[in-house]
């Protein structure tokens, strides 16, 4: 077993890192295997958070004008999983959980190869970095956005999900100053000449956050037919947490044919094809426990696309360094029908020409994973591993990256077919922070390997598949929904025969689809829109459910609304909420005894309390019978019954300090009465909150939630937080402000540097700037529209802010200054006076700086 003093004698190590010009040396070869330019380093957008990076590359779009295509990259951010995709077949940074400042994707990229007349062609952005797959020029090959939430602004009734990014982009430039020369071949591309028409797929919802679908239809649109077609995705990961200036590089990757079926599923192990990576340990350090820096979380590519008769699926992973000893990858022996490929440069894994990535997309292979390198697999039909030392480190965790591949497919001129592949995310993947130090051994791997967990990433999986294509719908209507198990259900027969019970009826539950791609998620009911109305120490919330609670579920065809949930907190991460109040109707699970099987089973996701009473009269009381032990025996029938509550049962809406109707007496038949926004009155509801600090912020949010499908296996679905929240100060709300005429307020003032603003919360609440560049003077009481000059006691303009909220959200209000002056250099201790003007009049101060 290799102990930690041994793994620092290796190649890469975290224990030790090297210093100086070795340190520098070492990082670049780490950037540039990951298949990063090392121009892109110098690029502002590298590195840095979502939030701060640009969702275009200004350096190419500013020639548009000059015939350029319009590149172009947009986040996904309505889910778990940030992840930017591009109108030129890359996909970048994924930020996972979102907002967390953990990355782990340096790069990924679409490679198409296939043979042309007499050409072997790949079209990618290949390790030269020559991008040869572009969209169209100007405003024609952006990106388009659409939505299916109605109060989104890219809503569209054609939307697939939360977040759809459509794009179409081609492989048939050849201007020398836009697809450059491949280094490697010296001569210029040569194109394929095809089209990608890209759909990317994202949602909110809880079973759905953790995945991306990406779904690409591919056309020949040249004039000679493509042969013998592979389709590949490279993809590079880097695990790290961005305040980790230099991240190790040690992942390990591997590839996964099965994974075992959630609990309560009707197989037990389903089908994939699936490339991983993770870090190798999970930690970013030495030290013994998790940080919150430690990448604990696995990301894999997941084939959707059925691979069809004639097809295969190859896997292959491989070091990137430079030099030719630690460039290696699997690969199959030699044989007399298929002869061993040197390729450029002399490496055993990096494919560098056309040839050389089109041998490896299509040449039969599944690699096994890198964790397994120092076993020998040789009886398996590879070479032998490199020297031992190398191998240990290999597979111990180093810097690699993966191609995954299906094909052959043969494309005629005007010919398409469709590809079809998902990003999936896995929490916890690492469980404990000593298991690589106690379990790894580079020649008995299985131990350690078992140590992880997969269970997260197979639930995200079969949701991804289930997504992609649903159970049990007809979509082609030939009379095929999919594979099935039977199971038992309770049917409501009250609304017909008042004197029956309930009906206990077995249905199927189906597990795969048609084969047909359907791309529907079932969905919550639609989140409300929140208004903000701030005041000093206090925020009202209100929001209509009109939309929430008539809106059938797409998926199911059902009203399934159940109820709602306020949530607050103090920064825009999901973990960073805290349940305020809910509000759900009176509703019960309900659980019927099996007298064959002699065991208990869900039958009912929602059993309304007030059908109960009707059945077996007004004083039934369904808390009385809330397990196994405290059952109701339905001696008109015989059957036996348990209940529990769907949620909280939180019916009353007239308490004034919890969720309640702002118009209690709106009658719900009266179509006409109305708010002024035209929402119907009796769908009105608000909440206050109060005894809040009026000097920091507060994110709100009210969630909806639905009851679930019991048919399909799915309990409660709720919207994000993250779908509506609003960011405001418990301050006078900008109306106020200008109505009243209130006095500008700055705080804090004296700001003492020595009073740790950011330990208690009040600065970089997320950790994720250095100190001098976080710090904060607040502007409260503004007017809507504002200018704010900051001067030295001399009279010398230090920096001037533009406050400018014409339409009056709820931070209207307020501005902030980081303290830093128009000339970028951070301001030193003094007195200095404040000026704000607007039309309401000039305001002056003074503010005190103590550093």
């Amino acid at each position: 077993m290799i102990s930690g003093r041994r793994r620092a004698s290796g190649l890469f190590s975290k224990t030790f890192p090297c210093i100086g010009i070795c340190f520098l040396v070492v990082f670049l070869m780490l950037i540039a295997s990951n298949g990063i330019c090392i121009a892109e380093l110098l690029k502002p957008g590298f590195g840095k958070p979502l939030d701060s990076v640009s969702i275009s590359d200004p350096e190419r779009n500013e020639k548009n004008a000059d015939g350029f295509p319009y590149f172009e990259s947009m986040l996904h951010d309505v889910n778990n999983l940030g992840m930017q995709v591009s109108n030129s077949g890359r996909y970048t940074t994924a930020e996972f959980p979102r907002n967390s400042e953990f990355q782990y994707l340096s790069g990924c990229q679409l490679w198409i190869g296939g043979i042309r007349g007499r050409d072997t062609l790949v079209s990618a952005r290949g390790f030269a970095s020559v991008l040869e797959f572009s969209p169209d020029q100007g405003e024609s090959g952006a990106i388009i956005r659409r939505s299916l939430l109605r109060h989104s602004d890219d809503y569209h009734k054609d939307a697939i999900s939360e977040q759809d990014f459509i794009c179409t982009f081609t492989d048939t430039l050849t201007d020398a100053a836009i697809i450059h020369e491949n280094q490697f071949e010296n001569r210029p591309h040569i194109p394929l000449h095809l089209s990608v028409h890209q759909n990317s797929y994202a949602w909110g919802i809880p079973y759905a956050e953790d995945f991306i679908i990406v779904d690409c239809q591919i056309s020949n649109i040249g004039s000679m037919p493509i042969k013998d077609m592979y389709i590949a995705l490279w993809v590079g990961g880097l695990p790290r947490h961005t305040s980790v200036s230099v991240p190790t590089g040690l992942i390990n990757t591997g590839f996964l044919s099965t994974l075992e079926s959630p609990p309560g599923s009707c197989q037990p192990v389903d089908s994939v094809i699936m490339a991983w990576f993770a870090d190798n340990d999970g930690k970013s350090n030495i030290y013994q426990e998790w940080e919150y820096t430690s990448p604990r979380s696995v990301i894999a590519v997941q084939i959707l696309s059925p691979l069809g008769r004639g097809k295969r699926c190859n896997f292959n992973w491989f070091s990137g360094q430079i030099d030719p000893k630690y460039n290696w990858g699997p690969r199959r022996a030699p044989t007399d029908d298929d002869p061993f490929r040197e390729f450029a440069y002399h490496y055993m894994g990096t494919p560098l020409t056309d040839k050389d990535m089109y041998y490896m997309m299509s040449h039969p292979e599944v690699d096994y994973d890198q964790m397994f390198t120092a076993i020998g697999h040789t009886d398996e039909g590879f070479l032998p591993p490199p020297e031992p030392r190398f191998a240990a480190e290999l597979a111990g965790g180093f810097n690699t990256t993966y191609l995954l591949s299906i094909g052959p497919y043969s494309l005629d001129p005007g010919d398409s077919i469709p590809f079809t592949f998902a990003f999936i995310a896995g929490e916890n993947f690492h469980v404990n922070p000593w298991d690589y130090r106690n379990y790894f051994d580079p020649y008995h791997p299985q131990l350690y390997y078992d140590k992880l967990d997969f269970s997260d990433l197979a639930r995200n999986s079969q949701w991804a598949r289930a997504v992609y294509d649903n159970p049990g719908i007809d979509t082609d209507d030939d009379g095929y929904s999919g594979e099935f198990c039977w199971i038992y259900t309770w049917r409501d027969t009250t609304d017909y025969d008042p004197s029956d019970s309930f009906v206990v009826d077995s249905i199927r539950q189906y597990y795969t689809g048609d084969s047909i791609p359907d791309f529907k998620a079932m969905m919550p009911p639609p989140p409300p829109e929140v208004r903000v109305y701030p005041d000093y120490g206090k925020i009202t919330l209100r929001w209509n459910g009109q939309e929430s609670e008539t809106t059938p579920d797409f998926f199911s065809g059902v009203v399934d609304f159940e109820g709602y949930r306020v949530y607050y907190g103090q920064g825009d991460r999901l973990s960073d909420f805290v349940l305020l109040a809910s509000y759900d109707i009176d509703d019960y699970i309900v659980y019927h005894f099996d007298t064959d099987l002699r065991l208990w089973r869900k039958i009912s996701n929602s059993a309304r309390h007030d059908s109960l009473k009707q059945v077996h009269g007004n004083d039934f009381d369904a808390d009385e019978y809330y397990d196994q032990f405290h059952y109701f025996h339905d001696y008109k029938t015989g059957e036996i019954y348990y209940f529990t509550r769907q949620d909280w049962n939180q019916s009353d809406l007239s308490n004034q300090l919890g969720i309640h109707k702002v118009y209690p007496n709106a009658s719900p038949d009266d179509l006409t009465d109305i708010t002024e926004e035209g929402w119907r009155r009796c769908y009105e509801y608000e909440y206050i909150i109060d005894n809040l600090e009026p000097s920091i912020p507060y994110w709100f949010a009210v969630t909806a939630f639905d009851y679930g499908s019991f048919q399909y296996g799915i309990g409660q679905l709720e919207t994000s937080p993250l779908t509506n929240m609003v960011k405001a100060y418990a301050l006078p709300a900008v109306d106020t402000v200008e109505h009243r005429g209130l006095e500008v307020t700055v705080y804090p003032n004296p700001y003492r540097i020595t009073d740790r603003y950011a330990r208690a919360g009040y600065e970089n609440r997320d950790r994720t700037k250095a100190a001098a560049w976080s710090r904060r003077i607040h502007f409260a009481n503004l007017p809507k529209i504002c200018t704010i000059r900051i001067y030295t006691v001399a009279g010398d303009l230090v920096r001037e802010i533009k406050h400018y909220c014409p339409e009056g959200d709820p931070d209207a209000q307020h501005e902030e200054w980081n303290m830093v002056s128009r000339n970028t250099q951070a301001i030193v201790t003094g007195i200095y006076i404040w000026h704000v003007r607007s039309e309401m009049g000039d305001q002056i101060g003074k503010l005190v700086i103590i550093k």
